[in-house]
């Protein structure tokens, strides 16, 4: 059975930080994002600590093609998707 995932987008305070992510586990990986589980971590570093976007995949590959494409966009195209 294949699992689904999620891409998801946090920022921080000032909206001038946006951090990609993938997971399975949505709720999981944004506790572990507001807890600094990771000690070098981009978002531990940026302080992004602001869910703004998730959208949820049937296939996990989808979620992480979708993670690429948001990634390979500019800054302004992240402030759209946050809106």
């Amino acid at each position: 059975m294949e699992k689904g995932g999620c891409v998801y987008i946090m920022t921080n305070d000032f909206k001038n930080v946006y951090y990609t992510g993938v997971t399975s586990d949505l709720r999981n990986r944004v506790w572990q994002h507001k807890n600094n589980v990771y000690q070098n971590s981009f978002t531990l570093k940026y302080k992004c600590y602001k869910l703004v976007y998730f959208q949820f995949f049937t296939h996990i590959e989808e979620a992480i093609n979708e993670e690429k494409r948001i990634k390979a966009g500019s800054r302004q195209q992240k402030n759209r998707i946050d809106k």
